[in-house]
């Protein structure tokens, strides 16, 4: 084999594994920003009761994510936040519901 080619394959192989050692990381990093939010949603300041259900609006709609909700419009006391879980929750079910269905069609 010619040495550029060994050259070549070597900082191919050197890039692919950075690529995944910066796809672990990012997996990381977002798996633990989501257990964050989710833990201050029930934080005794409403800042970041709020800045933890924005956060959880911008993520796909789960069962968990719904129920987490759910159990978090039960416990809010201020208005505000609660109707916004509540806006939240009602999009998802929406969106989870239509993605249901079309599975649904592909399927028949």
């Amino acid at each position: 084999m010619e040495e550029h080619t060994k050259q070549l394959l070597r900082v191919t192989g050197i890039t692919a594994l950075a690529v995944a050692v910066a796809g672990m990381v990012a997996t990381f990093v977002v798996r633990d920003q989501i257990s964050r939010q989710r833990r201050n949603l029930f934080n005794p300041l409403a800042l970041r009761r709020l800045a933890a259900l924005e956060h959880i609006a911008r993520q796909r709609p789960s069962v968990d994510l719904i129920n987490l909700l759910r159990d978090y419009i039960s416990w809010e006391q201020r208005g505000l936040l609660r109707n916004r879980a509540q806006a939240v929750v009602e999009r998802m079910e929406r969106e989870a519901l239509s993605r249901a269905g079309s599975v649904e069609e592909s399927l028949a």
